[in-house]
């Protein structure tokens, strides 16, 4: 027998692991104290005071050896961290660690000093409770690798649909970081199978979001445990550890459930009525039922919110029901590996046969023979790992239930933690997901995304209705650099100048990517010395922002901008006027644009004291009340940029002004109205008030808010200003905003242009289409294709001479050349083609096609020398 490994504790220094507590708990490991701890304690071996208080009656009292001895190990490190006390003597530490190398915690009798006995009154409980902890976090922690492992082992033996993996962190802050890293470590896992794909399984496609759950929860209970093994003599606070392991035992819980779930799912798969009826005797009989894992989670859940916790009883019961799961976990793997394995199952069933005189056995083993299964890359070295764990242990077996019995005890060892072989197991696992780390998919950059073929369709449908929209008032197409010189960009947008994308230097000249279109079109609009332009332009742009749900680094805008001279206030009716049929012929659900005038804001700020060099950074900070309340902006104007906290108070009444914007404009324009007093304010307010019956002529004004707190930072904005939020359920911030900007052309060194724009956020407008299309259970199609064209057999010839037929009179098709029907039809209907032309030998030699309604299953037979006409005559119906 080998010799265990030693672990030691108590050297200056030193700190105790779970793993540590968990091998000595186990007997895996040999105890040695070390012995400069054992200097420092006391070296006498007697009292000249005892009490009758007897070691073993003092000590944590536990249901099982392995916590009682994990509870050891605890404490004697807790004893040993009283460094120089002389109150605790060397031979208790000796007798401790004799207990805990023995097989069955033999303590014998040491009666105890007082102050022996007040340490260890101190420290049991916490000993109880962090040595169990050690355990839980050690297994908790093997359990969530393990599992992933056996879980896409179960993908492969029920020929599930996998795509719930495939979520990508698409870098806007608001991905589940785990759900992506446990959808990755299965994708490594399945890598390259050929059995996975098939059929939707919810208890499959749920696997991301609750390993990733335990994942968490082990993080959590990894941190908590560390903390508390080595906080010294310190005593643990109970309650913190029984929060921490009620979320353990909820994610164990949905865990085993889902577990349980696959494997009875995989057992009613296996395709021998006789080897199923053997391994459903065998389920029933060893594997947890539901039942009990239920039970053992309500009697956690009751007993971690009882008033007076019985820590001890906890902690136990927490352990217990890991237990459970490891079981549930480990049926899962043994009925997929059946599943997967199990040939050599049947050939004892074969050889059975024979032995009680059966004489088909060569026929039995011909139809028996299959195909060879792929598996995936890392699924099948975890496979041939416990096929050469079971080598050999089935040579007395004589029929399929006696190798059976034989395979599920094996597996039942190997997968259990106490066993030699499991932490060979179990680094096999962690070193197939890790070395695949370089072959993942590259992570895309934080704050972008990619758009799949059905995104892409959503998008291109947006931009036909928007594009429509702009030309529909007369605008022209402009394109624009990605980059611009940095002058250009640079004092345009206040404070969010310092998230501009600045380039390195490659030529000579300072560069960085656009931050908006609007500059850019200012910049075009002076350098060539245009006076009137009406404009849109659909581009990227790119921000050096912090990703947040629908904000991204790069994303499209969807500007309209009207520059020249032309009548009061009529640019500015027209923009918004645009915004509200965008938004209406998106049809995305309820919307409200907060408009507010950038002269009214001026003229606010000048009634409050606001000094005139301190409007912009005033303004940035009420930018915020969106999203920030006004305590919190009050704070920053006082604190960080100077104001008093009288003005500050001031503006904070004027901007909770908000309401219909004739009803507000009337009020706010009344006799004594503040004002009134400012010649900035009284301009604004007769713009707004043309502005505002155009808009209620235009019968669009019940879409708009006037809100004395709306700012718009930047700086370029002159006069009216907006923005649009949807009002719906998903929360995606402002949709769309704009503005008057009247003096940004002539910052370019050209005469004044007046201009006035609004820019479409349409990301965060894709991502509500997306949310609409989701909740109403919608599928997008991907292409356009009307015609499939299927030959049956593998004549590209007569694929490519149908097909161009087609496409010369403009119908969307596409081909497909395979022997097999079911390959034509599969592909129809996974891309929703409408129709198919099939053509086999047959139809061939009579020179005829089949033309297949699929939408209405029907299927009619005609001349290969009319199906052109044919076709468009019922594409020109429908």
């Amino acid at each position: 027998m080998a010799e265990l490994p030693v672990i030691t504790i108590g050297g200056k220094g030193s700190s105790l692991s779970s793993s540590s507590v968990c091998s000595l708990a186990k007997g895996l490991a040999h105890l040695r104290t070390d012995l400069s701890a054992l200097n420092r304690l006391d070296s006498s071996s007697s009292s000249s005071s005892p009490l009758a208080h007897n070691l073993v009656s003092l000590l944590p009292s536990l249901p099982t050896v392995e916590e009682c001895r994990a509870s050891l190990v605890v404490l004697l490190c807790k004893l040993l961290s009283l460094s120089g006390s002389p109150n605790v003597r060397t031979v208790l530490a000796v007798r401790l660690a004799e207990a805990i190398n023995s097989r069955d915690l033999e303590l014998g009798s040491l009666v105890l000093t007082e102050e022996e006995a007040l340490a260890l009154e101190e420290f049991k409980l916490s000993s109880a409770l962090c040595g169990i902890c050690a355990l839980l976090d050690h297994q908790s922690a093997a359990l969530s690798t393990v599992s992933d492992a056996v879980a896409a082992m179960s993908c492969e033996a029920l020929k599930a649909d996998v795509r719930a993996f495939n979520s990508m962190d698409l870098g806007d802050g608001y991905a589940a970081k785990e759900v992506i890293a446990v959808a990755n470590d299965l994708k490594v896992l399945l890598n390259g199978s050929k059995l996975v794909g098939k059929l939707e399984i919810e208890a499959v496609s749920e696997i991301p979001q609750i390993h990733a759950s335990l994942r968490e929860q082990v993080k959590s209970l990894h941190s908590k445990t560390r903390t508390e093994l080595n906080s010294g003599g310190k005593v643990v606070t109970p309650r913190t550890v029984v929060t921490t392991l009620l979320s353990v035992a909820s994610a164990l819980h949905h865990l085993g459930d889902l577990s349980l779930s696959r494997a009875k799912m995989i057992v009613d798969a296996v395709g021998s009525e006789d080897l199923r009826s053997s391994l459903v005797a065998l389920f029933e009989k060893k594997c947890p039922s539901g039942e009990s894992l239920i039970s053992g989670f309500k009697l956690v859940s009751h007993l971690g919110s009882d008033a007076e916790v019985n820590y001890d009883n906890f902690a136990h019961e927490v352990n217990v029901l890991m237990g459970i799961v490891w079981k549930i976990v480990t049926w899962e793997a043994i009925t997929a590996f059946v599943v997967l394995e199990g040939a050599e199952l049947n050939v004892k069933k074969s050889e059975g046969s024979e032995v009680n005189g059966g004489g088909n056995v060569r026929v039995e083993k011909k139809s028996e023979k299959k195909k060879k299964v792929v598996l995936g890359k890392g699924t099948s070295v975890v496979v041939q790992l416990i096929k050469d764990r079971l080598r050999g242990k089935g040579g007395n077996a004589v029929d399929s239930l006696g190798l059976l019995v034989i395979w599920t005890d094996e597996l039942s060892s190997f997968l259990d933690p106490k066993d030699p072989e499991f932490d060979g197991l179990l680094n096999k696992v962690k070193e197939i997901v890790e070395s695949n780390e370089s072959r993942r998919l590259p992570k895309l950059p934080k704050g972008t995304r990619d758009f799949a073929k059905e995104q892409m369709v959503v998008r291109k449908t947006a931009f036909s209705i928007i594009e429509e929209v702009f030309e529909r008032h007369g605008a022209m197409a402009l394109d624009t650099p990605v980059f611009e010189l940095r002058e250009t960009l640079m004092g345009k947008y206040g404070e969010d100048s310092k998230l501009i994308y600045d380039l390195a230097d490659q030529g000579g000249e300072l560069l960085s990517l656009r931050y908006d279109l609007t500059v850019p079109f200012a910049r075009y609009v002076a350098m060539n010395g245009i006076t009137s332009f009406k404009r849109y332009q659909i581009a990227k742009v790119y921000r050096r922002d912090n990703p947040s749900k629908g904000r991204y680094r790069e994303f499209y805008q969807c500007d309209f901008d009207i520059a020249g001279q032309f009548e009061k206030m009529g640019p500015d009716f027209e923009v918004i006027k645009i915004l509200t049929e965008l938004l209406d012929e998106l049809n995305i659900g309820d919307y409200e644009i907060k408009l507010n005038h950038r002269k009214l804001l001026d003229g606010m700020l000048e009634i409050c004291g606001v000094p005139p060099e301190k409007f912009r950074t005033i303004c940035s900070s009420i930018d915020k009340l969106d999203k920030q309340p006004f305590e919190q902006i009050k704070g920053e104007m006082v604190e960080e940029k100077g104001l008093s906290v009288e003005t500050a108070d001031k503006i904070g009444a004027f901007v909770k002004e908000r309401g219909h914007p004739l009803e507000l404009l009337s009020k706010l324009k009344q006799e004594g109205s503040k004002f009134l007093e400012s010649s900035s304010s009284i301009d604004a307010l007769n713009d707004l008030e043309i502005l505002f019956n155009a808009l209620q002529k235009s019968k669009c004004i019940g879409k708009v808010t006037f809100d004395l707190s709306l700012a718009r930072g930047l700086d370029y904005y002159t006069g009216v200003i907006f923005e649009a939020v949807f009002r719906g359920g998903a929360q995606v911030g402002s949709i769309a905003a704009g503005g008057r900007y009247d003096n940004l052309i002539g910052m370019f060194g050209t005469k004044q242009v007046p201009a006035v724009g609004v820019s479409l956020g349409i990301e965060r407008v894709f991502n509500i289409m997306e949310q609409l299309n989701k909740d109403q259970n919608q599928r997008t199609r991907a292409t356009k294709t009307e015609v499939l064209v299927s030959i049956l057999g593998d004549d590209l010839g007569r694929a490519a001479e149908l097909s161009t037929e087609l496409w010369d009179v403009k119908v969307k098709a596409e081909y497909s050349v395979n022997k097999r029907v079911t390959k034509h039809f599969d592909r129809a209907k996974e891309s929703r083609i409408p129709w198919m032309i099939i053509e086999g030998e047959r139809e061939r030699n009579d020179n005829v096609v089949r033309l297949k309604n699929m939408a209405a299953g029907e299927e009619i037979t005609i001349s290969r020398d009319t199906i052109v006409e044919e076709v468009q005559k019922r594409l020109s119906l429908s």
